[in-house]
């Protein structure tokens, strides 16, 4: 399954941002005292105690305003408290219960969703005696916190998290997972429909037609196999429209529900620069990908055309030159089916395991003949290598100064260890620790 929604919500200048900061752990989110600063939306993963959610920060919410931006925040509350599993609903005991904050308490209510009542700038205990008003609105037991100090923000976590599970476990069985994710207009749904041999998605060349992840099963090769679509991704600055930010927000998820992710491009555009950073999504949640270079029929050809190109493709990829390249045409459907071959093989090498023997045998050659390089003069000693999980490949390196292993080093290991035992179009994680 994909990790947990947790949305935030409340009216303006309560201290939603400071939370979000908070609990992602970094300034994320513009702080201002300024009502209504937060208008982009903001997303991040964060983690406690081993649990991992998503976490969004939304703007002030005022439901009764005729004004265009707040109409606007309003909306993209809306569709935040919709896609949530838990809402957190932020108050502020400074000013007190005011009637924004039952309106929006009505609306939750109504929404049938579970939310926290938080309230928050209880900065010492003597705030404490305040919280009894909130109980008026019929959300439970309110939450005490200081999002700006920090006090109980542990509290609130722990209660956020209870029913959580420690680890995301990938549901429908033992079906392939595979999502197919790009920019807008490279081809995605046409290319969903052509496997599928029906128009289960809706192509047009209008660009984002897409909204939601669409989940298609295939059968392929005596297997079942499950197809997501998703929209479109673009760069945030380019995300205005609330109904958009959330269909990113969606293909995240499904990106962290795949076993494998089918980056399409343009054949006609090249690797662009957004391309690149849908690929570091996936690469950031250690998802394998297959390239699909789509509209190979409209590019003019000769022999050394698909190897020229892959050349230069790789070259832009830099450090995640492992990723597999194919060329296909989703509109004459050549190669289409390869991808799905390509996708099998792909999640059979990040289920792959080396013995400890076998890596300190081989890895252990490449080490003494090319040992890591120490600034301070201190000589650095790699003592023992295994394998600690698959699905994604996990490699924990046991050294003497494993803070002095620069990412030079890093780069030659993973090189030797892909030489040796491929895990073709597969992340790899490099862990060093100290023996």
């Amino acid at each position: 399954m994909s990790l947990p929604l947790i949305t935030i919500v409340g009216r303006p200048n309560v201290g939603k941002s400071t939370l979000f900061n908070r609990i992602v752990g970094q300034r994320d989110a513009i702080v201002d005292e300024t009502p209504g600063v937060t208008r982009d939306r903001r997303n991040a993963y964060a983690d406690w105690a081993g649990k991992g959610f998503m976490i969004v920060d939304t703007g002030g919410f005022i439901p009764a305003s005729s004004d265009l931006i707040e109409q606007a925040i309003r909306e993209q509350a809306g569709i935040a408290i919709d896609e949530a599993d838990l809402v957190l609903f932020v108050v502020d005991v400074v000013t007190g219960l005011i009637p924004v904050d039952s309106e929006i308490a009505k609306i939750l209510r109504k929404a049938q969703k579970k939310v926290l009542l938080v309230v928050n700038k209880v900065d010492t205990e003597r705030r404490e005696s305040d919280l009894a008003e909130f109980y008026k609105l019929g959300l439970g037991d309110p939450i005490p916190i200081s999002a700006l100090i920090g006090r109980s923000t542990g509290d609130l976590l722990d209660a956020i998290t209870k029913d959580f599970s420690s680890s995301v476990v990938a549901d429908d069985g033992k079906r392939l997972k595979i999502a197919v994710i790009g920019r807008q207009n490279v081809g995605k749904s046409s290319f969903v429909n052509a496997l599928l041999q029906e128009d289960r998605q809706i192509v047009t060349d209008i660009p984002g037609t897409t909204r939601d992840p669409i989940d298609s099963i295939l059968r392929f090769q005596g297997e079942e196999i499950l197809l997501i679509d998703t929209a479109g991704l673009r760069r945030k600055s380019k995300i205005r429209e609330s109904v958009e930010f959330y269909s990113t927000l969606r293909t995240l998820k499904s990106i962290e529900r795949c076993d494998v992710a089918v980056v399409l491009i343009s054949a006609q555009d090249g690797l662009e620069h957004q391309d690149l950073r849908i690929i570091e999504a996936a690469v950031q949640r250690n998802r394998p990908i297959v390239l699909g270079v789509n509209k190979w029929d409209l590019i003019e050809k000769n022999d050394q055309t698909a190897r020229v190109l892959e050349k230069a493709l790789r070259e832009k990829l830099r450090i995640h030159d492992y990723i597999s390249i194919i060329f296909i045409s989703a509109l004459t459907k050549q190669r289409i089916y390869k991808v799905l071959e390509l996708a099998k093989v792909i999640d059979a090498e990040q289920n792959k395991r080396i013995s400890t023997s076998e890596l300190n045998e081989v890895l252990g050659v490449d080490i003494k003949a090319h040992p890591p390089r120490s600034r301070s003069g201190k000589e650095i000693k790699i003592k023992y290598i295994t394998q600690v999980r698959s699905k994604p490949p996990v490699f924990a390196f046991f050294c003497n100064e494993p803070r002095m292993i620069d990412d030079s080093y890093r780069r030659y290991l993973e090189n030797r260890i892909r030489e040796h035992f491929t895990f073709a179009g597969v992340p790899l994680v490099l862990s060093f620790r100290r023996k």
